[in-house]
């Protein structure tokens, strides 16, 4: 079983390798840089949590051979 941190590591290691010139969406929340959210998750704030839930949303079923 995954820990809290080992799935914010998990976020954070998938972010690091996205473009840093590129936007990412959050819902209606808004648009965040890379940057913008690996601060968000770190700092365990509103945004972060919803960012953390939305990967794992798709992380699952792609571990599951769901999305292939």
């Amino acid at each position: 079983m995954s820990t809290p941190e080992d799935i914010k590591k998990l976020v954070l290691a998938r972010l690091d390798v996205f473009p840093k010139d590129k936007k990412i969406s959050v819902g209606s929340i808004g648009e965040f840089t890379r940057e913008e959210l690996i601060e968000h998750i770190k700092k365990d704030d509103d945004i972060g949590k919803k960012f953390v839930s939305i990967e794992m949303e798709f992380l699952r079923p792609l571990k599951s051979g769901l999305l292939a």
